[in-house]
């Protein structure tokens, strides 16, 4: 072996390529940041020098595409090499004899191969603006000259050297030392020989010095929880909702019916895999004529008591029910039932597991290294720095990963409020005013809108919805007038108002009377989704039934007049699962719904109403049509506190009217005069407190007649019998008669 203290020798043919100690013993530990500057075929003196790492080997020779068979010399520390009298670089492999004993091995040289990313996705990924991110980093299965592997690439631009390891190597990864690509910040390596459902980590020489192993930012698949590895993936799934598609991209949301059963999926009915949900979710959904599901988030976690609100695979669908393929499997029989996927996706913070996001290459990379905005003080979390481009592009390119390779409708973006709010949960002192001296956060709300208009462009049809609780100005509004660029946005206020109004005690709610009416002050200031989401039946909040109060039968009457007010009142609706069926306890992810409520008269007519519900809001458009429309909403008795009663009609755009009218008391209002907007014979479509509901069967027999008597307004009014905690729906008979 030559002395590395001996200065450079001359360029003589055939001869070794000289390194100096500190390449060869970095290189030799995997420390080192251009390994492949030192491994593999480097051209040199008219000829080429091999090199490969193989500390445990007795003997290394050189196999060439002819067959010949060159011995190598150990140089330093494992490291072994040849001079080849050879022009070109050859497709070489190593035959190595291990000192354990055994017959030599030929093995494929991972540090023979070019890199496997090209200038321009390197390009895009330093200028924050690849929107294909997922194409470019991660784990992917390839074919390099001939040679099946797995390809490698990482952002770590303050790491000293990234490894990556598994069982491939015995998770040593001194072997399979990535090599950094100029400003980019992105590593790479091409390991032959592995494929789909290998399990990988990188390990990472911080910027501090400190090795960690760390799961890889753009995994698309994850070891089960609590296992916390990452595993090679690749999709074979075929789509067969091109139809869909076609039918989406060419609605408008905002006039278009969208009623939304939010569920988590692992405690829906526990032990259902993705296969199974494809058929039992999917028939039981159709079943009950809601248009769309909106899943909490899928996004892998290793906590299941966060419910998916703490992620650390963005890019990973949970393995704990299933493969990838098969959550693209149950998305596609949504799609053949017609029924849209919304999911929950959480880009304001994430969680401090040592293994996953944060301090990613030793400084705080993903995350604000200021805690006081780094940090997030109610979960306990880090908040990504979307001011860093790389850091932006990795959530945008993530919101559309899902939209286009999961082919989802949309996505809820969960706690918008403090992503635009600097002081957001945090004390005086505990916050940087932005530029300007305000509040505002003005990079996350530039994030926003480069997210909302970057999937929109790309994903035609989808929707953007966001759970945001202030009033923040223009969240519905488009990116080019100013706005965040939102689809939609959950109505909080409605939610919070309807449901304090819900929790009085009958003979107060005369007191309340505006919070049952004030919605429509702003209703048409942004589009609104009406949620009644799991955030309302968790916590000691009680399940939805018992919130209002009374026994048994006025708790049961009072959900189903409240039911009715969502689908009826201006705006999407959204329920949680359970809710549907009157479920009587809180939710929990740990015991699944209580289905076995379904066996009493009183849950199953809930359930039954919810199902009705739909259908008549799919039949008639005036309940959905014009949400955003003030001509698709009138008051005919809107400050009746005194009987604890509203009343209101829908239109269409063909005018067509509809008239809600809702009593919030337990009495039932005999000959109760309520204005119509036409004459003639009108049908009660509905009543909540029908027997088949559970009800009393107080009502109208089915249809009454206007009389020409004046009343607020309106030329003709009709006596009707409202009954207790009840609602009741009224159509022209005109419009059942074509």
């Amino acid at each position: 072996m030559a002395d590395l203290t001996d200065p450079v020798p001359a360029k003589v043919p055939g001869s070794v390529m000289p390194l100096g100690v500190h390449e060869l013993g970095a290189t030799a530990t995997g420390s080192y940041h251009d390994p492949h500057s030192v491994l593999g075929a480097q051209e040199y003196a008219d000829g080429v020098t091999v090199r490969t790492l193989k500390p445990f080997a007795r003997a290394v020779e050189v196999v060439l595409p002819d067959g010949t068979i060159h011995p190598m010399e150990h140089e330093y520390e494992g490291i072994w090499v040849l001079a080849l009298d050879v022009a070109h670089l050859p497709a070489y492999r190593v035959r190595v004899t291990w000192s354990s004993g055994g017959a030599p091995v030929e093995l494929e040289e991972p540090y023979r191969f070019l890199p496997t990313i090209g200038e321009l996705d390197l390009h895009l990924i330093h200028e924050g603006r690849h929107e294909e991110l997922w194409r470019a980093l991660g784990a992917h299965v390839r074919t390099l000259d001939e040679v099946d592997g797995t390809a490698f690439t990482v952002w770590a631009p303050n790491a000293r050297a990234v490894q990556v390891i598994g069982a491939f190597n015995e998770w040593e990864g001194r072997g399979h030392a990535l090599r950094t690509l100029g400003a980019s910040g992105v590593w790479e390596i091409f390991v032959p020989g592995i494929g789909d459902g290998e399990t990988y980590k990188f390990r990472i020489l911080g910027a501090d010095g400190t090795w960690r192993d760390k799961a890889d930012p753009m995994a698309r698949l994850a070891e089960v929880p609590p296992a916390t590895g990452s595993v090679v993936t690749t999709s074979t799934f075929e789509w067969t909702d091109d139809h869909w598609l076609a039918q989406r991209a060419a609605q408008e949301a905002v006039s278009s019916r969208m009623s939304i059963y939010e569920l988590h999926l692992p405690s829906w009915r526990p032990g259902l895999r993705y296969t199974d949900l494809a058929t039992e979710l999917v028939d039981y959904v159709t079943e009950l004529g809601f248009t769309h599901v909106e899943f909490m988030p899928v996004a892998e976690h290793p906590f299941g008591g966060s419910w998916g609100y703490q992620v650390t695979g963005y890019y990973a669908p949970t393995s704990r029910l299933g493969s990838p393929d098969e959550l693209r499997h149950l998305i596609d029989m949504l799609h053949s039932a017609g029924i849209g996927v919304i999911m929950d996706w959480v880009p304001a913070h994430f969680p401090k597991d040592e293994w996953a996001l944060g301090r990613f290459d030793g400084t705080a990379l993903y995350e604000h290294a200021d805690p006081r905005r780094g940090e997030h003080p109610d979960w306990g979390t880090y908040v990504f720095d979307t001011g860093r481009h790389e850091v932006r592009n990795f959530l945008v390119a993530n919101a559309c990963y899902w939209l286009e390779e999961f082919h989802v409708d949309g996505l809820r973006v969960d706690a918008v409020a403090s992503l635009l709010y600097l002081d957001y949960s945090r004390e005086e002192g505990q916050w940087v005013p932005n530029r300007h001296g305000g509040r505002e956060d003005l990079e996350n709300i530039a994030f926003l809108q480069e997210t909302t208009a970057t999937a929109y462009k790309r994903a035609p049809g989808i929707v953007m919805i966001a759970e945001e609780s202030t009033s923040f100005p223009g969240v519905t509004r488009s990116t080019e007038t100013g706005g965040l660029g939102f689809g939609f946005k959950w109505n909080m206020g409605w939610m919070h108002d309807t449901l304090e109004y819900l929790g009085q005690d009958p003979i107060n709610r005369q007191y309340h009377h505006g919070e049952l009416t004030f919605s429509m002050v702003y209703q048409y200031s942004e589009n609104f989704v009406l949620p009644i989401s799991h955030d309302e039946v968790v916590h000691g909040k009680g399940s939805l039934l018992r919130k209002a109060p009374g026994d048994d039968w006025q708790q049961a009457a009072s959900l189903r007049a409240y039911l009715a007010l969502q689908w009826t009142h201006p705006g999407k609706q959204l329920i949680f699962m359970g809710s549907e069926f009157a479920q009587g306890t809180e939710w929990s992810e740990q015991s699944g719904l209580p289905w076995w409520l379904l066996e009493y008269p009183t849950h199953r007519g809930t359930q039954q109403l919810v199902k009705d519900l739909n259908d008549l809001q799919a039949e008639l458009t005036s309940l959905y049509e014009r949400d955003q429309e003030p001509g698709g909403f009138e008051w005919l008795i809107g400050d009746d506190a005194g009987h604890n009663t509203i009343c209101f009609v829908r239109r269409n755009h063909a005018g067509d009217p509809v008239v809600v009218v809702l009593n919030f008391s337990p009495q039932p209002w005999l000959e109760y005069r309520v204005p119509l907007p036409e004459a003639g014979s009108w049908l009660e479509v509905l009543n909540s407190d029908a027997p088949d509901y559970g009800g009393s069967g107080i009502g109208n027999l089915g249809r009454v007649h206007a009389e020409a008597l004046p009343l607020h307004g309106r030329a003709h009014s009709v006596r009707l019998t409202v009954p207790p905690l009840g609602a009741v729906i009224l159509v022209p008979e005109r419009l059942r008669d074509g």
